[in-house]
């Protein structure tokens, strides 16, 4: 059995699913981008005058992903540190990665406590995003 868990502090899902699941000591977060959750902007996204993504700022949106997922494990009764395992998706892993890679290192500067984490580059996500998390920590008692 597992309990079903969401955030009003982080963004609505995209979908019909919650934003953490706890089964037993363990919580299962789903994918979070870095939408505000107070207007479901996309930090750092320019858009043409036909509406059509320009740019973004990989940063911003880095930044925007690690509150989202802070704001999750929150509800939770979790924390950052509770991270065990990340799986980082992006959208242009050749431009993002090292700015990515030198956030992460912000949040997690000890790499003997940071969660474990796999970084995958694919072509889209699901809203005019550039990165997405899919997270495992464990439960505090």
């Amino acid at each position: 059995m597992s309990d079903s868990i969401q955030s009003g502090n982080a963004p609505k899902a995209v979908g019909s699913y919650p934003h953490a699941r706890r089964a037993g000591n363990l919580l299962f977060l789903s994918g979070i981008g870095p939408r505000s959750a107070t207007d479901n902007g996309i930090p750092g996204n320019i858009y043409g005058a036909d509406e059509k993504l320009m740019s973004y700022d990989i940063a911003a949106q880095c930044h925007a992903v690690f509150a989202n997922v802070r704001s999750v494990l929150e509800a939770c009764g979790a924390g950052m540190d509770d991270l065990l395992d990340v799986t980082v998706y992006m959208t242009d892993m050749a431009k993002d990665f090292p700015v990515y890679n030198r956030i992460w290192a912000e949040y997690f500067p000890d790499s003997g406590k940071a969660p474990c984490r796999t970084t995958l580059g694919i072509t889209s996500l699901p809203t005019p995003i550039a990165i997405e998390l899919k997270c495992i920590a464990t439960a505090r008692s």
